[in-house]
Formats: C-alpha cells, sequence, structure tokens
C-alpha cells in the first residue's frame, strides 16, 4: 500500500530577486534579535531596544512589500495569489482577537502551518507578517514589540514551507510536531527582544552588557526556562492539537482552493486572430452543438476545473 504524497503549489515563487529580498530581511531580523547580546560593557541595559524597533518596523514593510510588489512585476505573483495571502491574513487576524495571548492560548498561529505547507515557504513567510501585522492593528497590540512578532511568526510560516514532503497521518503527526517546536521558538526569540530590558540588572539571568555571548546566552536561557514555559508551553500545546483536529480539512481546502485558482498553469497570451480560428474551428467541428458546450463547462464549473495532484 502506497501513501500519497501531499501536493505543493507554489504561489509566491522564490525568485532570485525575491529570495535575495527574503535572505535581507532575515538577516535584518537576527541583527534585530540578537544585537543586544554584542554590546559594549559601558552601554546601558535600560536602553536595549528602546529606539531601534521603530526603524526595524520601517524597514520590515518596504522589504514585504518589495516581496510582493517585486512578484507581481515579474508575472509570478498573480491576483488570486494576493487575494488569497489577504483571505488568509484576514483570517489569522480573526482568530487572534478572541484570545490576545491569555496564558499562552494562540490560535493564529495554527493557521500559518498548512498555509505554508500547501503554498511554499515565500508565502508563508509573508502570510506570517502580515496576519501579525493586521492582528495588531484590530486588537490595538501595536508596539516596540510588533516588528519583532512579525519576523518570528514569518520565520514559522516559511519553515512550514520547507518541510519534505509526507502525506496522510504522516503529515500531519509531522506538521504537529513542528508546531510545537516553532510555537516554542516563537516564545523564544520574543524572550530575546525584550530580555535585556526586561529581566532587571541584580538577578541571576539578568542581562549584562559587554558580557561574552556564551555567558550572556546561560542567564537568557535561565530567564527563558524560569520565566517563559507558563506561555510557551500552552501555545505549543494548542497549535499541536489544532493541526490534528483541523488540519486535515483546512489542508484539503487550501489545496482545493489551490487547484481552482491554478497558480501552477503557466499564463499563455493568444492574438485576436488565433482565437478567432479557434472559436471558427470548433464550430466547423462541432455544428449546432451549443447546448452540449453549455453544459459541458457548466459541469467543469462545478467540479473546480482540471486536478493538479
Amino acid at each position: 500500500m502506497t501513501m500519497a504524497t501531499s501536493h505543493r503549489v507554489t504561489a509566491i515563487r522564490l525568485r532570485p530577486r525575491a529570495a535575495v529580498t527574503l535572505a535581507v530581511t532575515s538577516l535584518i531580523g537576527v541583527a534585530a534579535f540578537c544585537w543586544p547580546l554584542l554590546v559594549p560593557r559601558h552601554a546601558n541595559a535600560n536602553l536595549a531596544h528602546s529606539t531601534d524597533a521603530p526603524w526595524i518596523f520601517v524597514a520590515l514593510l518596504p522589504l514585504l512589500l518589495a516581496v510582493l510588489l517585486g512578484e507581481i512585476a515579474e508575472g509570478s505573483l498573480d491576483a488570486k495569489a494576493v487575494a488569497l495571502l489577504g483571505i488568509l491574513a484576514a483570517c489569522g487576524a480573526a482568530l487572534r482577537v478572541p484570545s490576545p495571548g491569555v496564558a499562552g492560548f494562540e490560535p493564529v498561529f495554527f493557521l500559518l502551518i498548512p498555509a505554508g505547507r500547501v503554498l511554499g515557504r515565500g508565502f508563508g513567510f509573508v502570510l506570517g507578517a502580515m496576519t501579525i501585522l493586521a492582528s495588531a492593528l484590530i486588537t490595538g497590540g501595536v508596539g516596540p514589540w510588533l516588528p519583532f512578532q512579525m519576523l518570528a511568526a514569518a520565520w514559522m510560516g516559511f519553515g512550514a514551507g520547507c518541510l519534505p514532503e509526507a502525506g496522510g497521518k504522516r503529515e500531519l503527526t509531522m506538521l504537529a510536531l513542528y508546531g510545537v517546536i516553532s510555537a516554542l521558538a516563537y516564545g523564544m526569540l520574543m524572550n530575546l527582544w525584550f530580555w535585556p530590558f526586561g529581566a532587571g540588572t541584580s538577578t541571576n539571568f539578568s542581562f549584562v552588557p559587554g558580557a561574552g555571548v556564551l555567558q550572556n546566552l546561560h542567564r537568557f536561557i535561565f530567564f527563558d526556562l524560569t520565566t517563559s514555559l507558563g506561555f510557551d508551553i500552552p501555545r505549543a500545546v494548542t497549535t499541536a492539537v489544532l493541526v490534528l483536529v483541523l488540519g486535515h480539512p483546512v489542508l484539503a481546502a487550501l489545496r482545493r482552493a489551490t487547484r481552482r485558482a491554478a497558480f501552477d498553469a503557466p499564463v499563455t497570451f493568444e492574438s485576436t486572430d488565433q482565437v478567432g480560428s479557434h472559436r471558427a474551428g470548433s464550430a466547423e467541428a462541432y455544428p449546432g452543438d451549443r447546448s452540449t458546450w453549455l453544459k459541458l463547462g457548466s459541469a467543469a464549473s462545478r467540479d473546480g476545473g482540471p486536478s493538479n495532484d
């Protein structure tokens, strides 16, 4: 018995320009999260991230728009993919409204995993950032933490698109396991952005400006394990349970939508003379059979067109 593998559609194709833009965005994100570990000894720990967050936000949005606009200009991103991106970002934002991080219960991250899985890593990256931005605007969660949340969620969606091929229960198990790991990693990254100035200066897990990277990492891990697991574990469990319970229908719905949208189908253009000759040829081959063609077209539209599986 063979196991059917998942069919992956690349709604946002990572062409060289988009790949470079994503790489630059990720490098900026890594630098934004980690630069406090490299500050000189005479720096003030309480100033970490106090002024850089607005600049990170200003740099992040144009880079995300560059990914979209660049792919639209090259023809690899059409109106259907933009519409689907907007719909999924709105759905993710709606998932965050009834549960804005209370006790770690955050179902907003669940949708990023099947979307990145089905539609590709580029789509997952942009969807993660846009979902957090939209949800922050709706729930009033705009603050210095927002660009860091956008980057962490974007990496979560990107990683879902990098997972290996699988099918059936194996795929759901893999996605649930990824949900646990990525949710814990998200919590760790969000601790890293505020830990230098949020843990005080006199505790065993406080950030020490100018100390070695390994010493500060040891303090940070101790801080994360002692203060954040109460939120990170519920987030990981919530994400994994939602993937196991709702993953199959959501994956099926996304794959059905992508088949009908035909993101992988090449776009060709014909001249008016060619279109006229095709119509004339059809009329000559099947004269007077207009009702049959109408019935076939209606049946094809109900079935969603040919399958790509």
